[in-house]
Order: C-alpha cells, then sequence, then structure tokens
C-alpha cells in the first residue's frame, strides 16, 4: 500500500501542467524558463530571461526539416528522435546536475509542439514541476504585438528631452538611481539614437527581441505612475519604436534639457570616445549624413577627423545638422516642455541636480 501511494504521488508531482498565458505573474512563477528551439531561433527572438536548451540544433533542424519535406513524416520524426534523445541527455548531464528536486520548470518552442513536449516528458518523469507553455513562443509574440501595435491606449509617459549631447542617457541613469521608473530605449536597442550611435562592439538587437525587451521592462513599471523616456525619432538604429509607444511619445509632456554648446562638444567626444577613437566608423556617419548635405561640408567634415579635431568636429555636426534637426522636431512636437532643466556642467553634482529637478517636477505634477 506504501509503494502505491508513493507512486501515486510521484505520478501526480510529476504530471505536466498546461501554461496558455505569459504574463507576468505567471512567468515569474517558474525557477527557470527554457526555450529548446535551435539556437538561431533563439537569437531572433525569445522570452526575456529565457535560458536555451536546444533539443535540436540548426543544422539537425534543417536534416529533419529536409527529410520530412523530401521523405517521410515517419522517417524525420525517427531522425528527430534520435537527435532529440541525445541532446536533451546532455543538457541533463549538465544544466539539470544541480537543479533542485523542487524546482519548477517553463518550457517551449515554436509551437508547443513535439519538440517542448520532449523535453517536458523527460524532465517530469525525472520528478521536476514542468509547465507547458501551450503554443510555444507565438504565444509570448501574439502578447507583444498586441501590446506594442494593436493595443490603442497610451502609455503613461513623459519625454526626456534636449539636443545633441546634453547627457540625457546619464541623466536617464540617475532619476532611476534616485527612486524614478523610466525606460533606457537607447540600453534596450543598444545603439545612441543617431549616425553616430551605433557601438562598435555591441550589436543591434532583431527587431522582434527589442520589442520583447522593451514589452518586458514596460510590463515591470507602474502602469498609474509616470514613466520616463528619452525623446527619439521612431527608430533607434535599425529598431523601430513600436506604434503604441510611438504615438504616446508623440502627445506627452516633455522635460527638456539645455546645456551650452561648448560644453556638449566636449561631452561627446567622451560619451563617443569608442567612435572617436575609430577613424573607419567616424568616416562611415559622416558618409551617412551625404543625402541631407553637401559634397563640399562632408569634405570639411571629414578633414575635421582626419586632423582629430574631434571637438570642432563635434561643434560643426551639432551647428549644421544635430540643432537645426532638433529644432525642426521641436517645432512640430504637439506639446510644450513643463519644466527646462539647465546644466551648468557634467560634473557629478550638476547631474545629481538635473535628475533631482525631473523627479520634482513629476511629483509636482502628480499632486495636480
Amino acid at each position: 500500500m506504501q509503494d502505491a501511494r508513493s507512486l501515486l504521488e510521484h505520478l501526480l508531482m510529476s504530471a505536466i501542467e498546461p501554461i496558455d498565458n505569459v504574463d507576468r505573474g505567471t512567468l515569474t512563477g517558474f525557477d527557470a524558463i527554457i526555450d529548446v528551439r535551435s539556437p538561431h531561433e533563439f537569437a531572433e527572438d525569445h522570452i526575456p530571461g529565457a535560458i536555451n536548451l536546444p533539443v535540436l540544433s540548426n543544422d539537425e533542424r534543417v536534416e529533419v526539416g529536409t527529410v520530412y519535406k523530401q521523405q517521410s513524416t515517419f522517417g524525420a520524426r525517427r531522425i528527430g528522435a534520435g537527435y532529440v534523445s541525445q541532446n536533451i541527455a546532455k543538457h541533463l548531464e549538465y544544466f539539470f546536475a544541480d537543479q533542485a528536486p523542487s524546482s519548477r520548470f517553463l518550457i517551449y518552442c515554436w509551437r508547443g509542439g513535439l519538440r517542448s513536449q520532449s523535453m517536458a516528458t523527460v524532465l517530469s518523469k525525472v520528478g521536476w514541476r514542468i509547465g507547458l507553455l501551450q503554443g510555444g513562443y507565438k504565444t509570448w509574440r501574439r502578447q507583444v504585438v498586441q501590446s506594442l501595435r494593436q493595443n490603442a491606449e497610451p502609455f503613461n509617459v513623459i519625454l526626456l528631452d534636449g539636443q545633441t549631447g546634453t547627457a540625457k542617457t546619464e541623466i536617464l541613469n540617475r532619476f532611476v538611481a534616485a527612486g524614478g521608473q523610466a525606460v533606457n530605449l537607447e540600453e534596450i536597442a543598444a545603439h545612441r539614437g543617431s549616425v553616430f550611435g551605433a557601438h562598435t562592439q555591441i550589436q543591434q538587437p532583431s527587431q522582434k527581441y527589442f520589442e520583447s525587451i522593451l514589452w518586458h521592462e514596460l510590463s515591470k513599471r507602474d502602469q498609474l505612475s509616470p514613466i520616463l523616456v528619452e525623446a527619439e525619432s521612431n527608430r533607434i538604429g535599425r529598431c523601430e519604436i513600436p506604434k503604441r509607444l510611438w504615438q504616446s511619445m508623440r502627445s506627452a509632456p516633455v522635460i527638456s534639457i539645455e546645456a551650452d554648446q561648448t560644453l556638449r562638444s566636449a561631452y561627446l567626444v567622451k560619451a563617443y570616445s569608442d567612435i572617436v577613437s575609430n577613424s573607419d566608423a567616424i568616416s562611415a556617419a559622416i558618409n551617412r549624413l551625404k543625402p541631407f548635405h553637401s559634397k563640399t561640408q562632408i569634405e570639411a567634415w571629414h578633414e575635421l577627423s582626419r586632423a582629430q579635431s574631434n571637438e570642432y568636429l563635434a561643434a560643426s555636426l551639432m551647428r549644421e545638422h544635430y540643432d537645426p534637426s532638433y529644432n525642426r522636431s521641436r517645432k512640430a512636437r504637439e506639446t510644450l516642455p513643463i519644466n527646462v532643466v539647465t546644466l551648468a556642467g557634467y560634473d557629478h553634482e550638476s547631474l545629481e541636480n538635473a535628475a533631482s529637478q525631473i523627479i520634482s517636477t513629476i511629483e509636482s505634477r502628480n499632486r495636480q
């Protein structure tokens, strides 16, 4: 009788729980989220925080798919089962070797099919508590699209605006450190938002993964309180700001940062040190401005770059390109600034003071 009871308890503990939503409360209930798709699929997009434990490698997935199309379903499943068994065995030997018996894992693949079911079955038979995401990755993607593109309700955002070189990102980070809530769009996009904004050592995420991270971050914020975001164009490098957020930003209240152009030039040289030290990157960025300026102006910027007159180059770029562009966008904006913060410098005290002024402005607005 005792053995029968123990077996029943084991079977109940090893049951696979179907999970049909991907809201934040559900996802945080698992010790790990495991994406069993191929590395290529995972790299394009995945649930933020998920671990990639593929049951088919990139090449194995191609091979199985080819057999399925050109030969037979049975043959593809036989070959696939062999690869899946080998790969799950490796994951048991390495990743799962030190996982606690009480751990709870959420498993997903592309559509909640054979790959995730295979992994879930094995792990549940071992005794771990398993959630199987119904609809797989596609369930997550549908929520992201619905939340960022189809939902018409505006986000409660406030824009942090200012001309190029006004340290908006640094101020945003200090604002968060002081207790404010914000979303750093440039950090999510891995880009600083201008033709010179690409990082030399960091690749931008795909559009889908940009949206996944963005929704993941937004969903963690208190939607009833304002969320500070830096003013951007509708594209940050190659990443497009989704419709719902972009429309919210266009009509959002604005806090503007101002600073002397000389101070901005010196700051930009330091902030973009990775570009400044890479002559090829500077040259490529200048060339991307060709559609907007004369050959004479483009060559003048190249000449300043070759002479390593970086502060003069930064000042000229702001005077001839960035400041006029900013002024045009400011005239087209639907709202006027609710406060203008003037930077006396870029030292610690000045940046902290700017962040404090922003917090005071938002708190005062909330009390109204």
